[in-house]
């Protein structure tokens, strides 16, 4: 394989990406070694490396006694026809063996447009794409990140489904196998019986889906002693989770090239169309004392230049003053940058501007979400023109230059009249920056607006999604609206039709799927072999519409294809705020008054939510 690896790897692009051996990575004598991981990230070198919990699972799994956990990334197009050419299948970066004969591959799944990756992945390490299939009891493929929790569309392809946090139910599932291979467990039947047992386990086989003849879900019902209602696992305390301070350090470019430290999980704010925010729940941090030593042990294994500080929304974590003052402590005299993403327009302050560009600035980019105060209360953004003003008038009058500003069309109960506000917004907070500004340089305000997909598990999991031609006319009327003196740019309707079929999609999928990309899908995320055509092809050949997921209301009685799974926010709760928002009512943050959507049932030992 060496040799072969060698003379390819001179055609083509970034080969860097291929070969392993970075510093920090895991390398193992095979004769300690009695269950072998692959972790799969189904989209590049470059994108994977950057993902936290790429690295948190591979050294939690590296940590235990008879495992070797390796990486494995997507192959680049150019590389997928070299190794196909040569006949080499999917390796893993660490040892270079083929992941067809390791016990365990995991992929971790965070868009729904990665998923025809997964397949040619499994392709190209010479298994079946089927679950039932593959026959023998390893390799087993199992799947987790936030897309999981509405598996239903990967079912086919997939063993197990691991629901929620992973940092001790994959120590759990390894363990699981470890047994079963001292056992001499030969029954793929009985392991997977053995993992459903495992709480926060998902075995989709397990489970019988019937259909109405309108197409709708008839019934979900578990098998083979499988919990009727698997619910997500979580992590209690944050502090004495496992955080990886020595880590991978790649050897090439990657898009998040520092240091990320996850302050919290989980959020106060309950937006209705945030599937993150209800997901993630309830509401769990970290001291300020442990991040400030995770961080310095991070950046002096590292030798990074940036530290950023993760979490849903980074300016309601408790403590964001005393931990900035301790990072800055070590940060400033080293010229570390410290970077905060994900703020609020409601809490921005001059304090922490402050702290933010001592080292160097750079751009600020909050979310709006909505251009009229109605829409941001029906969708409980909870977020006013005044705050977003005064935020816009800190930062020009502290230097910044360039703000972005997110938003979104095509919520429920938005108007054209909302649409049309997006420009006036824009174009107040352009001129109030324009005013305000001490920079000495030009300002830059742009607007980005997504095209909103409904998602499992929120208030509007039962909304029908605007049709694409819907969302170009939209968009036109944005663009007539706009001021020059604005940027303004637009994510494509298709992609976003797409990811609703997707992220609201049964098990009828798979043939769709597997049709696409026997049609040549791969890399869907990226625009430049995203093509919208060849899906609709794969629809049209299975003769399946794909409106009857995106573009229908569902039902509020109808059983939907994740009805079965349980994230402890409750789906009364998510029926609750979605009446709210046709009122165009606010419910409050969590740390305001609990509005009681259940997630506390995931605590240990009455544990109230942190917030």
């Amino acid at each position: 394989m060496t040799e072969t690896l060698e003379r390819i790897l001179s055609r083509v692009e970034k080969p860097a990406r291929y070969v392993g051996g970075e510093y920090g990575a895991i390398i193992k004598d095979k004769s300690t070694v009695d269950t072998r991981v692959a972790f799969c990230f189904p989209d590049t070198y470059e994108v994977g490396m950057s993902n936290l919990g790429l690295r948190i699972l591979y050294g939690i799994k590296n940590n235990m006694e008879g495992v070797w956990c390796e990486r494995v990334f997507a192959p680049w197009p150019d590389m997928e026809g070299e190794m196909r050419a040569a006949g080499l299948p999917l390796y893993a970066l660490e040892s270079g063996d083929p992941i067809k004969d390791f016990e365990l591959i995991c992929f971790t799944l965070q868009y729904e447009m990665c998923y025809s990756n997964v397949l040619n992945m499994l392709d190209l390490a010479g298994l079946p794409l089927r679950a039932a299939e593959r026959k023998d009891i390893f390799p087993l493929v199992i799947a987790g990140g936030s897309c999981a929790y509405n598996g239903e569309p990967l079912a086919a392809f997939v063993d197990a489904f691991v629901l929620g946090e992973g940092e001790d139910m994959n120590v759990e599932v390894v363990r699981c196998i470890q047994q079963a291979k001292r056992e001499g467990l030969t029954d793929k039947t009985e392991l997977l019986m053995r993992l459903s047992k495992i709480p926060g386990v998902y075995v989709p086989s397990f489970y019988d889906v019937l259909y109405n003849e309108d197409g709708t879900v008839k019934s979900i019902t578990a098998t083979h002693g499988a919990p009727e209602h698997p619910r997500k696992r979580i992590v209690t305390d944050l502090d004495s989770m496992y955080f990886p301070c020595e880590t991978v350090i790649p050897s090439t470019e990657v898009v998040f090239d520092r240091v990320t430290l996850e302050l919290m999980r989980g959020c106060i704010r309950g937006c209705r169309f945030c599937q993150a925010g209800q997901i993630y729940r309830p509401v769990r941090r970290k001291s300020p004392q442990v991040l400030v030593e995770q961080a310095r042990r991070a950046l002096e294994h590292s030798g990074y230049e940036e530290i950023s500080l993760s979490s849903l929304s980074t300016s309601d974590y408790k403590g964001l003053g005393e931990l900035c003052d301790g990072l800055l402590e070590y940060c400033e005299p080293r010229m570390i940058n410290l970077s905060l993403p994900s703020l609020r327009a409601d809490n921005f302050s001059y304090e922490l501007m402050e702290r933010v560009q001592k080292v160097r600035k750079s751009g600020l980019t909050f979310a709006a979400e909505a251009g009229s105060q109605r829409l941001r209360d029906a969708i409980n953004k909870n977020v006013r023109e005044e705050e977003l003003a005064n935020t816009c008038r800190i930062a020009f009058e502290g230097g910044y230059s360039t703000l972005k500003i997110y938003f979104m069309i095509g919520l429920p109960t938005e108007t054209d009249e909302d649409v049309e506000a997006i420009a006036g917004l824009s174009y107040r907070m352009w001129q109030l920056a324009k005013k305000r500004s001490t920079s000495g340089r030009g300002v830059k305000i742009t607007a980005s607006v997504a095209c909103f997909v409904p998602k499992a598990f929120t208030a509007f999991q039962w909304e029908a999604q605007n049709t694409r031609d819907e969302f170009l006319r939209k968009i036109e009327l944005l663009r007539a609206k706009m001021p020059r003196a604005i940027n303004l740019d637009w994510h494509e309707p298709s992609t976003s039709f797409l990811e609703a079929v997707f992220a609201r999609g049964d098990r009828r999928l798979a043939d769709v799927l597997e049709q696409a990309w026997r049609d040549g899908a791969k890399f869907d995320g990226w625009n430049e072999y995203y093509d919208f055509d060849r899906w609709m092809e794969a629809f049209r050949k299975v003769g399946i519409d794909p409106d009857f997921y995106a573009t229908r209301e569902h039902g509020e009685d109808e059983v939907l294809p994740w009805s079965h799974i349980d994230v402890g926010v409750k789906f009364s709760h998510m029926l609750r705020e979605r009446h709210a928002a046709y009122r165009s009512e606010i419910s409050p943050d969590c740390r305001v008054q609990c509005t009681g959507c259940g997630a506390n049932c995931l605590l240990e030992n009455g544990v109230k939510c942190d917030e």
